[in-house]
């Protein structure tokens, strides 16, 4: 189990959502309703409070009635300095770090209102660190996702719509990222689902994998 802090306290987590052909497809004819009618303009974005921080190997107990949670497999990127209005070429070199992440969220069916029950219980963004080295290879990297050993999703970063430093670039063009904040480079939408009692593990071939248990918290008396 991963015990060293990786984010400061008063660091900031950002997730990213329809950055990823297979969750434009999902979600069909619905991309062109309101409020969006039509691919949003610019990063459409979501906050992962520090409640919702776990290492690897936590237990992630699910809110009191609730018993499946999808597993969103999604790299970090930690910001090494304080980044405003980025160029693409360039937006890399102010990252210090990549995270390989778990960012977990209840199944819902409604997408654009803000999912704050949903996407921000406890420890619902289980996280470690990557070697340093994957920062010059995020282009070539691949996630994999285990449920109870079972192979389950497998999803590449070059699929990305924005690709990392092109999302870095259009994310400081309207917001300053400070140093330690993280950016999750866009989760999937309707990943795949864990019920109680799943053992999850989520791996860069070759660079890390994290692991974690899902249990559901006990109804009060």
């Amino acid at each position: 189990m991963q015990t060293v802090p990786i984010l400061s306290p008063d660091a900031a987590v950002y997730g990213v959502i329809m950055n990823d052909p297979a969750s434009v497809s999902r979600l069909g004819e619905a991309v062109q309703q309101p409020p969006y009618k039509g691919l949003p303009a610019a990063p459409v974005l979501y906050l992962k409070p520090r409640n919702t921080w776990a290492s690897d190997g936590a237990v992630v107990r699910l809110p009191a009635g609730e018993h499946a949670v999808e597993i969103g497999a999604v790299i970090g990127l930690r910001m090494g300095r304080d980044a405003a209005r980025l160029r693409p070429e360039s937006a890399l070199e102010a990252v210090d770090a990549c995270l390989l992440a778990a960012d977990l969220s209840l199944p819902h069916a409604d997408y654009y209102r803000p999912a704050i029950r949903q996407k921000c219980f406890d420890g619902s963004l289980c996280m470690r660190l990557l070697p340093s080295r994957a920062i010059g290879e995020l282009s070539s990297l691949v996630l994999r996702t285990w449920i109870n050993d079972v192979p389950s999703d497998e999803r590449r970063l070059s699929d990305l719509l924005r690709a990392p430093a092109r999302l870095l670039a259009d994310v400081t063009e309207f917001m300053t990222l400070r140093q330690g904040d993280v950016l999750l480079t866009g989760v999937v939408y309707q990943s795949p689902v864990a019920r109680t009692g799943a053992h999850v593990r989520v791996e860069v071939p070759g660079l890390a994998r994290l692991a974690f248990t899902v249990e559901t918290e006990e109804e009060s008396a």
